[in-house]
């Protein structure tokens, strides 16, 4: 799991994919760099709608994958 629970803000693309870390043991966070080979986890993609800021779960608690949906607050 991340050290920092606080979302990510990371300035995407639009037509990019992103792929987020679900197994929380990325060196990349909250992107996969591939830790989670031989686990249950496999990474979110996520392909930007437009152009702009979005906030990736760090917690990776949220019913929101990979997006923060504030379940960091409750932690």
């Amino acid at each position: 799991m991340s050290d920092n629970n606080q979302p990510a803000p990371v300035e995407v693309e639009e037509g990019k994919d992103y792929y987020w870390c679900s197994c929380g043991q990325s060196s990349k966070q909250p992107f996969c760099d591939g830790s989670h080979k031989g686990s249950e986890f496999t990474p979110v993609k996520y392909t930007a709608e437009k152009d702009g800021r979005v906030f990736f779960c760090n917690c990776k608690k949220t019913d929101a994958a990979p997006l923060c949906d504030g379940s960091h607050k409750t932690l």
